[in-house]
């Protein structure tokens, strides 16, 4: 048998559409990769999020008052209860 022949990866619509916008202008990929600025993301939104979750239970729990935290506990209470 000859070369083993396998079917290209087929791309999703965007990057078909990406580059045909790419030969109609006449840009090819280096080109456009280098015009992208070199700036990249000063942050993590996942590790933003992770800081928020890990403040927010206790910054919560500061300004709870005692009865709102009773309330909160006991609805709480009553919606695990009214599921058995």
């Amino acid at each position: 048998m000859g070369k083993d022949k396998r079917k290209k990866k087929e791309h999703d619509f965007s990057v078909t559409a990406f580059r045909v916008v790419q030969e109609a202008t006449g840009k090819s990929e280096t080109e456009s990769e280098q015009s992208k600025p070199d700036k990249e993301k000063k942050f993590d939104p996942v590790a933003l999020g992770h800081l928020g979750g890990i403040k927010g239970g206790k910054d919560r729990a500061e300004k709870l008052t005692s009865e709102r935290r009773k309330e909160i506990a006991r609805k709480a209470a009553k919606a695990r209860w009214s599921k058995v």
